[in-house]
């Protein structure tokens, strides 16, 4: 299974190199191999729906040409429509937002000054009623005078 050595090496009108290399003893069908031409490789690569389309001359007065350009008109004009529309409901939601966002800032003021108030009113009734509470230990005795005497 050894390879001989000898090549043939032509250029296609793409530019690219085709080796022809004699085939195996065994049978084998001889497959062309494709080499870049350059040494950086050549240049993009172009996908095959695009490779017919690029020498090809269009009619511009032809009925296919006029019914491909309205139908891709009316598609880049679907797609801007759908686009202003998204733009439109991103603002309403902002200003929705902005707004509930104002409400709960009230809201929360409130709620702070009527804590404030409550918790000031809890402290003062506290400070009442300790002091008119006396310790337990400091009680004095109202005993019956009747039961002291005898």
């Amino acid at each position: 299974m050894s390879k001989t050595s000898q090549q043939n090496t032509s250029t296609d009108a793409n530019g690219v190199s085709v080796i022809h290399t004699p085939a195996h003893t065994s049978g084998l069908q001889q497959v062309p191999q494709l080499v870049p031409v350059s040494p950086g490789g050549g240049g993009k690569a172009v996908p095959p729906s695009k490779q017919g389309k690029k020498n090809s001359f269009v009619d511009r007065n032809s009925d296919e040409y006029r019914q491909r350009r309205e139908r891709n008109n009316m598609a880049v004009k679907k797609s801007r429509l759908k686009s202003k529309q998204k733009a439109q409901d991103t603002l309403q939601r902002v200003n929705q937002l902005k707004e509930e966002n104002e409400r709960l800032e009230a809201k929360i003021k409130l709620l702070t000054k009527e804590l404030s108030v409550l918790k000031d009113l809890f402290l003062e009734h506290a400070h009442n009623f300790a002091d008119n509470v006396q310790p337990v230990g400091t009680e004095t005795s109202t005993a019956n005078p009747e039961s002291s005497g005898q």
